[in-house]
């Protein structure tokens, strides 16, 4: 198969080298992919919401599946697009409608779809500018802490978690009246605190089967110890103690199967990853929120613990035959450690060539802000730069591991944090 791949992340990376182990893919493509991408496929400098033209490459290239990595094409409808276009309405695409892509689209939306659908989440109201005495009147009411969401995307930085009244007050006024996060925050969810330990579960999905992937936990804010201002995504480790065979059984029966349920009851049409952020409060698990797509830096520790055929992954959810496939997961940790530029996730220097080993042991590199300089230099694009993934038979191996190669990886202002993984240790000890 020829395969079209949309993205240029760590997340797109991990893909990449999955996709390019199966006998199935002939050639694949990564639009616009990075420096590590273009090591193991054919980067093409082609917009992601540039839908002529990825039709157009489609058609030039006899594409025979596309992926989709991030939500903001999926969001935008490129799956409505393609499947619009008399040439390309039967190809396989991996990614949901615009409809399905709402769930991560509009916070509100999505926690009405759970409310319709049984789903347990924290309780919520939902705002507007022109309603903003009625969110204050709803926010004397309510105990704290108290959380704040844009509606719309904001890349992952539109959530607030308000510790007073007066904070919570006066940020609603900043997000409904004054556009803190622009048309994201045209209307604000206020939400419950939910407490207890947060991961992630990942869901792939024709529509109507579904194989729940391998569970991670992510490591959001910039400081050790979960201090400072949220980031993309510092760390993740995959397995979780605290997701044990009970867990997960309470997760399907309570929330992937009468969200698959719903989805198909509502005539949505989703084929995809679902990516479910859930709260662990004493055993039980409630959602936090939906994402359309597979996270990252989560899909670094994820995807080396699958062992089937990928491309078979991604062929059953496009073409609705997911129940055929027989998914294969490693019972092995894998740990990943996001190196990112220094200032990130503020201001920060780009440019600054990076210093790669030639070759690792029982880790991997992905690359996320990666690219090539005028000179041939791989260089620091983004503020999330590398994403190192160790393995092991125990959590404190693949650690290890990890840490190891991220030693041997530097450029000027690089940060990383040295805490990922050990507040699961200390569970489990």
């Amino acid at each position: 198969m020829n395969i079209l791949l949309l993205g240029s992340g760590g997340r797109e990376h991990a893909f990449a080298w999955k996709i390019v182990q199966s006998p199935d893919c002939s050639r694949l493509f990564v639009a616009p992919g990075n420096a590590g991408t273009a090591d193991i496929a054919q980067n093409i400098p082609l917009s992601i919401t540039d839908f002529p033209a990825i039709h157009r490459f489609i058609l030039d290239e006899s594409i025979d599946m596309v992926v989709v990595g991030p939500e903001e094409p999926l969001v935008k409808g490129l799956v409505d697009y393609l499947q619009s276009q008399p040439d390309t309405a039967q190809l396989p695409i991996v990614g949901p409608s615009q409809l399905g892509a709402t769930l991560e689209g509009s916070k509100d939306f999505s926690k009405r779809f759970m409310q319709r659908n049984g789903v347990p989440t924290a309780a919520y109201e939902t705002f507007s500018a022109e309603e903003i005495e009625a969110g204050l009147a709803y926010l004397e009411k309510q105990s704290l802490p108290i959380v704040l969401k844009a509606d719309g995307l904001a890349a992952g930085k539109g959530v607030l978690i308000c510790q007073t009244l007066e904070e919570a007050k006066d940020s609603l006024k900043e997000m409904l009246l004054d556009a803190k996060f622009g048309d994201a925050s045209s209307k604000v969810v206020v939400e419950e605190f939910l407490s207890g330990i947060e991961l992630s579960i990942f869901v792939a999905t024709d529509g109507k089967s579904y194989k729940i992937l391998p569970e991670a936990k992510d490591y959001k804010r910039i400081g050790e110890g979960d201090t400072g201002l949220n980031t993309g995504g510092m760390g993740a480790v995959s397995p979780v103690i605290f997701a044990d065979a009970a867990f997960i059984q309470k997760v399907e029966d309570r929330i992937v199967k009468p969200t698959i349920a719903g989805l198909e009851k509502e005539g949505i049409d989703y084929k995809g990853f679902l990516f479910i952020g859930l709260m662990n409060k004493d055993g039980d698990p409630s959602v936090i929120e939906y994402n359309v797509r597979m996270g990252d830096p989560e899909t670094e520790a994820v995807l080396p613990r699958i062992q089937s055929d990928f491309v078979g992954l991604l062929q059953g959810i496009a073409t609705g035959t997911l129940a055929d496939y027989k998914l294969e997961i490693s019972p092995d940790y894998a740990t990943t450690v996001v190196m990112v530029s220094g200032g990130y996730p503020g201001s920060y220097e780009k440019g600054f060539p990076i210093s790669l080993p030639a070759s690792v042991e029982k880790s991997v590199v992905f690359h996320a802000g990666t690219a090539k300089n005028g000179q041939g230099d791989i260089v620091n694009q983004g503020g999330r730069v590398i994403a190192v993934t160790g393995f092991g038979k125990e959590l404190q191996e693949a650690l290890d591991n990890a840490f190891a190669t991220v030693g041997q990886i530097s450029w000027d202002k690089a940060y990383h944090r040295r805490d990922i993984g050990q507040d699961i240790l200390k569970l489990m000890n």
